[in-house]
C-alpha cells in the first residue's frame, strides 16, 4: 500500500484547507445568528471586535510594530476586505448557505486573472485544470436549478451583492499576496478589523439589537472561526502562488453543502452533489500537480 501522510501535502495547501473549513463554520454561525434578528452590520462589528483583540494580542506577543511598513497598502487591504466582508455576510444571511458560498467562491477566478495582470504570475497547468473543473462544478450545481421560478425565488439584489463580495475577495487576496513580501502575517490580519470595526459601527447606526445568550456565543464563534480562516489564508498566500493557493478554497463549497444539510436541513440535489464532486476532483488534480512540481524542483536542486 502506498505510504501517504499529511506531511506529503504542501504546506500552502494545508493552510488553505484549514482556512476553507474555518470560513465554512463561520458562514454557518453568521446564518444562525441572523435568525436571532441580529443585523448584518452588527455581526460584522462583533466579528471585527473579536478578531481585533486576538490579532492585537498576537502582534504584541511577537513584539513587532503593529502599524507595519507599507501602511497605505495595509489600509487598502483593510478597506477592500471590510467591504467584501459586508457583502459576503449579507449574501449568507439572505441566501441559502450553498448558493451564497458558491457565488462567493467565484473569487479564485478573479484572483487568478488579477494575479496575471498585476503580479505577473504564471499559472500552472494543474491550476488551470482545477479552476476549469471547479467552474464546471459550479455550473452543474447552479445551472439546472436556474428556472424562471427559481430565479424569482432568489433575491437578485442578494445575488449582485454576493458577486461584489467575490470580486472584493479576489482583490483582497492579491493585496495580501503583495503585502506578504514585506509584512508579518499578524500585522496584515490586524489591519482588517482595524478598518472593519469602526466602519460597521458607523453603518449600523441606531439599529443595534441586544443579543441573547445564544446569539452572543454565536457572535463569538463567528470571530473565532474567522480568525482561524484569516490565519490559514494569509499563511497560504505567503508560501504559495496566489492562483494556486486560492484554487483550493473551492473546497469550502463542499464544506458548506455538508453544514447546510446538517445544520439547516438544506438537502443538496443530485446536481449539487455532482458539482461538488467536480470541485473535489479539481482540488485533487491541483494537489497532484503541486506534489509533482515540488519533486521536480527537488530533483533539479
Amino acid at each position: 500500500m502506498p505510504n501517504f501522510s499529511l506531511n506529503k501535502i504542501p504546506v500552502g495547501v494545508r493552510y488553505m484547507l484549514m482556512s476553507a473549513f474555518a470560513f465554512a463554520l463561520m458562514s454557518s454561525c453568521v446564518k444562525l445568528v441572523h435568525t436571532y434578528g441580529i443585523p448584518v452590520f452588527e455581526i460584522v462589528a462583533a466579528r471585527a471586535l473579536v478578531s481585533l483583540l486576538i490579532s492585537y494580542a498576537d502582534v504584541k506577543r511577537k513584539r513587532i510594530d503593529i502599524w507595519g511598513n507599507n501602511r497605505k497598502l495595509l489600509l487598502t487591504r483593510g478597506v477592500t476586505g471590510s467591504l467584501s466582508l459586508i457583502c459576503v455576510y449579507y449574501a449568507v444571511s439572505t441566501l441559502p448557505l450553498a448558493e451564497a458560498t458558491i457565488l462567493q467562491y467565484l473569487n479564485p477566478v478573479f484572483t487568478a486573472v488579477l494575479a496575471i495582470l498585476f503580479l505577473k504570475e504564471k499559472i500552472h497547468i494543474s491550476t488551470i485544470i482545477c479552476i476549469f473543473c471547479s467552474i464546471i462544478g459550479l455550473l452543474l450545481m447552479v445551472g439546472p436549478g436556474l428556472t424562471l421560478d427559481h430565479v424569482q425565488q432568489l433575491p437578485l439584489f442578494s445575488i449582485g451583492i454576493a458577486l461584489l463580495g467575490a470580486f472584493g475577495s479576489g482583490v483582497s487576496y492579491i493585496i495580501v499576496k503583495q503585502l506578504s513580501n514585506t509584512e508579518d502575517s499578524s500585522v496584515i490580519i490586524l489591519y482588517f478589523p482595524l478598518i472593519a470595526l469602526p466602519l460597521s459601527v458607523l453603518l449600523l447606526g441606531d439599529d443595534f439589537v441586544m443579543p441573547t445568550t445564544e446569539a452572543l456565543f454565536l457572535l463569538l464563534f463567528v470571530g473565532i472561526f474567522t480568525q482561524f480562516g484569516q490565519v490559514g489564508l494569509t499563511k497560504a498566500m505567503k508560501v504559495e502562488v496566489a492562483s494556486k493557493a486560492t484554487a483550493y478554497s473551492y473546497i469550502q463549497v463542499v464544506f458548506s453543502i455538508v453544514l447546510g444539510w446538517l445544520v439547516f436541513s438544506e438537502v443538496p440535489s443530485t446536481w449539487t452533489l455532482a458539482g461538488g464532486a467536480m470541485i473535489v476532483l479539481g482540488a485533487l488534480v491541483n494537489v497532484i500537480g503541486s506534489l509533482r512540481a515540488n519533486k521536480a524542483k527537488a530533483a533539479i536542486v
